[in-house]
């Protein structure tokens, strides 16, 4: 379980945001072979899919688990994908792939518990809403979440809204007003001959969306508090990870126990014999995946520039979105491939908003004035990874 959004928490940049990649030293004699192996580590293609592809896994597996055998145990599926990425990240540190801080009480109980706690309303309610939405429209609708982050940000860190990155919150808000339409649409020509069902295919998308309205405000709210505790505590990516898991295991074991059903009758709908084993490892995988999505974050950060970065993850959404419909049952038509392209294009909008705001003059910012920020605020005013 890791959180997509990404600080700026790698050094291996010169001043003016550049990439450097690994070179060896000269004078250090090198293998012959060993030449291929160094540059596809440094190509910015490897990373770049790999990035991608872990992204569309988890996505897809997670939406395998939720929607496919009417699972009900979602707090029990992110317990289980918590512990598998501690598990996985406690392995690789120990092999010295990565490396991060050893957990302390203090720090965890007085600086990143209200975190955690932020998460995890997060992800069940992304999980209650992938759960009743098709993944064209849960990705369309996350869109929606980077309004609430932006404004968030002029209201506490002092940030700004250019009129581009006001074009792009126009083009999020009509793609999902589009995706919502061809949903309501579709469910009225397929179930019209019915109204009793098709009143329930509405009534479900309905309470997708509502997950959905709660999930953008938890994610934005997560985001932002997220990063004042990494300004107060020096956390890097790994680190966070870490202890988000940690802090999530006994909150999410103890949320299954008391509010899920765990009777033995709930247990044989939430795993049927015939796909038990099918959907115990992609819930395992999924918990892989956020781990395989950290660690080629961190890769495509090393290897490209910042703004290739932001931009492979705005282009990452038509892929996620398109898996949706070739995985899985959502509808394919005119109206939701429409919202999917608005979306897509709000996406590139926004990147190339925040690349032309951060690399030129402040002029044309929506508020025209930012209000005066003390020292700590101002400190806390990095570019943010949408």
């Amino acid at each position: 379980m890791a959180d997509g959004k990404k600080t700026d928490d790698y050094e291996l940049r010169d001043k003016g945001g550049s990439s450097k990649g690994y070179e060896p030293p000269m004078s250090t004699p090198r293998p012959a072979g060993s030449a291929p192996i160094i540059a596809t580590t440094n190509s910015p293609v490897f990373p770049v899919l790999s990035y991608c592809g872990s992204s569309i896994l988890m996505t897809v597996t997670n939406k395998y688990v939720l929607s496919g055998f009417g699972f009900n145990l979602n707090f029990f599926l992110l317990a289980v994908q918590s512990i598998v990425c501690v598990v996985a990240i406690q392995m690789c540190k120990s092999s010295g792939i990565i490396t991060y801080r050893d957990f302390n009480v203090d720090e965890a109980r007085k600086c990143w518990f209200p975190v955690s706690l932020l998460l995890i309303g997060t992800i069940y309610t992304s999980t209650k809403a992938l759960q009743f939405l098709s993944i064209p429209v849960y990705t369309i609708f996350k869109n929606l979440t980077i309004i609430l982050i932006a404004y968030g940000e002029v209201l506490w860190f002092g940030g700004s809204v250019s009129g581009m990155a006001l074009f792009s919150f126009g083009l999020m808000v009509l793609s999902s007003v589009i995706a919502a339409w061809a949903d309501i649409q579709h469910a009225l020509q397929n179930y019209g001959h019915s109204e009793t069902e098709a009143s329930a295919k509405v009534s479900t998308l309905n309470a997708g969306y509502m997950w959905m309205m709660f999930n953008c405000i938890c994610s934005a709210a997560y985001v932002l508090g997220m990063r004042k505790r990494i300004k107060l505590t020096n956390f890097k990516d790994f680190d966070t990870m870490f202890y988000n898991n940690v802090l999530s295991i006994p909150i999410l074991l103890i949320s299954s126990l008391l509010l899920e059903n765990w009777s033995s009758a709930n247990i044989e709908i939430n795993f049927p014999p015939l796909q038990k084993n099918r959907i115990i490892l992609a819930m395992i995988f999924s918990g892989l995946s956020s781990v395989f999505i950290s660690y080629t974050s961190a890769w495509c950060v090393r290897v490209t520039s910042s703004t290739t970065y932001s931009m492979v993850g705005a282009l990452n959404k038509l892929p996620i979105a398109l898996s949706g419909l070739i995985f899985f049952d959502a509808p394919i038509t005119v109206p939701s491939v429409s919202a999917i392209g608005v979306g897509f294009v709000s996406g590139i909008v926004y990147t190339l908003a925040k690349v032309k705001q951060s690399s030129g003059p402040k002029a044309g910012i929506l508020p025209t004035t930012s209000v005066p920020m003390s020292a700590s605020s101002q400190s806390a005013r990095d570019s943010f990874k949408s």
